[in-house]
């Protein structure tokens, strides 16, 4: 099951990112982050009612790492989609994954799906444009940095703990984290019950479920593998934008986008051999 959960993660994650961007230009990207994380971690401890009295040590410092990432890949990732399309944050924060797949390799196949990968991740990025906006794709960078953390953290914190009781904690973490952010930018006081209703969606589709589809994936598969089938995330998320957003992506960048999912089919194939 350990594929299709990630798979459907992803769907889940960039259906989620298409209606949080359209909250932007109401309560911005530092509350609707807030509110995806907050209401995610209500959620999952109604359900999963951790508890959070009988961890060791060892189990809350991995929480608060794992919920360091879940915060900082998140709220950071949000604030550079507010400024580049969906698609395109997306593929660039993949450089994460991209090169922890990297530093794990053990095969000189799985570099070169990865250098693939990376051909996908130069070609969509605009260099020529002039109006190129620079934060926007350092803070997709920066989120892809947090990402490998999460993939990183997630892969040992399922060794160690039950994987309902470290999502739920390492969201409650997160929330404890951003929340403060959310303060002090001020527009999370501005928000309605519509707008509440529509972080429940998100919540649910961005973080409750892709969350803990994740960490099945990340208990049955090597955190190498899950890194580049992740590669598939700019596809998703260039459909989506282009769907719900009306994002419109070049031709060079569609066919960047191609080269990515390809490397991750690759990536995929050549492990399930091997596993056979």
């Amino acid at each position: 099951m350990a594929v299709p959960a990630a798979l459907l993660s992803m769907i889940c994650v960039q259906g989620g990112a298409s209606i949080a961007k359209r909250m932007f230009p109401v309560v911005g990207a530092v509350a609707t982050s807030a509110l995806r994380i907050g209401i995610s971690a209500i959620i999952l401890t109604l359900i999963n009612r951790p508890k959070l009295s009988q961890f060791t040590r060892k189990q809350w410092l991995y929480c608060f790492l794992y919920g360091l990432g879940i915060a900082a890949m998140n709220l950071i990732f949000y604030m550079a989609i507010q400024r580049i399309p969906l698609g395109l944050g997306v593929t660039i924060e993949f450089v994460g994954p991209l090169f922890l797949a990297l530093a794990l390799s053990r095969k000189w196949l799985d570099v070169l799906w990865a250098m693939l990968a990376c051909l996908g991740i130069l070609l969509i990025v605009p260099w020529q444009n002039d109006h190129l906006d620079l934060l926007g794709l350092f803070l997709a960078f920066l989120a892809g940095a947090f990402w490998a953390l999460y993939i990183i953290i997630g892969g040992k914190i399922s060794k160690v703990m039950k994987g309902r009781d470290a999502v739920t904690t390492g969201m409650l973490v997160a929330a404890a984290i951003i929340f403060p952010f959310a303060l002090w930018d001020g527009a999370i006081f501005h928000v309605t019950p519509i707008i509440l209703l529509q972080g429940l969606g998100i919540a649910i589709l961005s973080s409750a479920l892709p969350f803990t589809l994740d960490f099945v994936a990340l208990k049955n598969i090597p955190a190498k593998t899950f890194s580049v089938l992740t590669s598939l995330h700019p596809a998703f998320a260039a459909f989506s934008g282009l769907i719900f957003l009306q994002e419109q992506l070049t031709p060079l960048q569609w066919t960047s986008i191609a080269c990515v999912v390809l490397a991750s089919m690759g990536t995929t194939l050549f492990s399930r051999n091997e596993a056979g």
